[in-house]
């Protein structure tokens, strides 16, 4: 069980940070009970703001001190619970940490601290014809720090590759408070890659507070194409024709129907609403080979008997096409007040008749569930729109959040394509590892966490039994339990 953060405790925190930057109030707290993952709760015992490496080394040895959990936090835009504080103890954030230090144009290097936020590299870069290729949805507000803890995507990881590709190295506080780093300006490759291995950890290995980042020339011609189709299963066809004849887009993002047009009840964009799947490809690169693969990507959306597509032709037109999608998750507080966006991934292959086997999950638990799509590499993000305070639907919801992630797994794929496990898909992951390949896991966490103190409860299981463990009570679990009997008895 946690200890109790004491008044002496909170001192000695205070006497590292200064008094301002120790958060004890309920209204404080509060806003750190939960990331974006808002459907499971729970508030730390306090809140603690350090501004460097070594104040956050400082706070890691007052935590092992006193055998006190903490888990580090960014802007809280994750997805999967990765910054909830499941067992109370200390919420260790670090936005004050948001300098970048040092853009070098000759190495295409940028050094970071992990509190500045994704799109404020890029910007910074910009003079020099250069940018941080990883673009999560979140980049506006989502920090490197939390990218690199999830290993964060997005549309144009396609051809560009996750966070991982593009980290050189990194300052990580160890879960004792030892200060160490991995990797340099160019990407290490003797010894153990453990500059891989805590890219993607969640934080259960460390935090990182500094990183060196590499940095992508901007192309030099950029081109976007909008389509539409009629089933979702020609769109998805599209999409396995365009890379079988060898070309790889920057981008190839897929909308449903209904989140078509729940945009264009939002937004009012023109879209083409008779359709059943809206289709962006976005090619980028070398002017000659560029228009070489504009053919390519007609005559696939011809064969596959596309509606309409249109290029953009000019800036405007295209943050026009992109808002299309980015806008889809703020368009569906149209359709239902509550959102459950979850993160699978299956073979290309695999798309359309995925999106079949969502929609009679969605039938089955009478449930209405939108989709986007990461196409190009088979990232699905399915959205579950719901009400939550209907306790029957919200039941429901968590149910087929479950089934449509093991029919993931079913399809050949994983759990998650850039979202990380965190809390949310923890039960899951049984589903996709071995017993071995968990001890396996959970032996290397060990080595580096062995007290379990830093951010306690993410991506491996844990024991059932949350009183005993020091686990806070969440909604997650209490429905899933309760519905087991339910499930066993055919009731779904």
């Amino acid at each position: 069980m946690p200890n109790p953060i004491t008044k002496k405790i909170l001192q000695e925190l205070q006497a590292v940070v200064g008094l301002p930057y120790v958060l004890t109030g309920d209204v404080d707290l509060s806003v750190y009970e939960c990331d974006a993952e808002t459907l499971d709760v729970a508030r730390p015992d306090c809140v603690v703001l350090p501004a460097n490496t070594e104040q956050v080394a400082k706070i890691v040895k007052i935590a092992n001190k006193y055998q006190i959990p903490f888990s580090p936090r960014g802007a809280g835009t994750g997805l999967s619970g990765g910054a909830t504080t499941i067992m109370g103890g200390i919420s260790l954030v670090l936005t004050r940490l948001n300098k970048i230090l040092k853009i070098d144009e000759n190495q295409k290097i940028a050094v970071v601290q992990v509190g500045v936020t994704n799109v404020s590299v890029s910007e910074a870069a910009h003079p020099f014809e250069l940018y941080f290729a990883p673009d999560p949805s979140s980049q506006l507000a989502s920090t490197i720090g939390g990218n690199i803890a999830e290993n964060a995507g997005g549309p144009h990881c396609l051809k560009y590759g996750m966070t991982t590709n593009h980290v050189l190295g990194m300052t990580v506080v160890l879960p004792d408070g030892a200060i160490v780093y991995l990797g340099g300006r160019t990407r290490p490759n003797q010894g153990l890659d453990l500059l891989g291995a805590f890219i993607g950890s969640e934080g259960t290995l460390g935090i990182v507070t500094e990183a060196t980042l590499n940095l992508v020339p901007r192309p030099q011609a950029v081109e976007t194409m909008v389509s539409y189709f009629s089933s979702v299963e020609d769109a998805g066809q599209c999409v396995a024709d365009i890379i079988a004849h060898g070309v790889v887009p920057a981008a190839m993002e897929l909308i449903d129907g209904p989140t078509l047009n729940a945009v264009e009840d939002a937004f009012a964009m023109g879209l083409l609403r008779s359709a059943r799947a809206l289709l962006i490809v976005e090619l980028d690169g070398p002017r000659t080979g560029i228009t070489v693969h504009k053919e390519i990507v007609e005559a696939c959306s011809h064969k596959n008997k596309v509606m309409e597509l249109h290029w953009a032709e000019d800036l405007v037109t295209r943050a026009k096409i992109w808002k299309a999608r980015k806008s889809a998750f703020a368009a569906y507080g149209r359709i239902a007040p509550h959102a459950y966006v979850l993160d699978g991934v299956i073979p290309r292959s695999k798309l359309a008749e995925m999106l079949r086997r969502i929609g009679s999950i969605a039938e089955k638990y009478q449930l209405t569930i939108a989709n986007v799509c990461h196409a190009g590499d088979g990232n699905m993000h399915p959205c579950i729109l719901f009400h939550r305070d209907n306790a029957d639907e919200l039941r429901r919801v968590m149910l087929a959040g479950r089934e449509i992630l093991n029919a993931c797994v079913e399809f050949g794929g994983t759990l998650s394509g850039e979202h990380g496990i965190g809390i949310e898909k923890v039960s899951e992951m049984p589903e996709l590892f071995s017993d071995s390949d968990l001890k396996a896991m959970a032996s290397f966490r060990e080595a580096f966490n062995p007290d379990g103190i830093c951010n306690p409860g993410k991506v491996l299981p844990a024991v059932k039994n949350c009183g005993e463990s020091g686990m806070r009570a969440l909604l997650r679990y209490s429905i899933v339990d309760s519905s087991a009997s339910l499930i066993a008895k055919g009731a779904f």
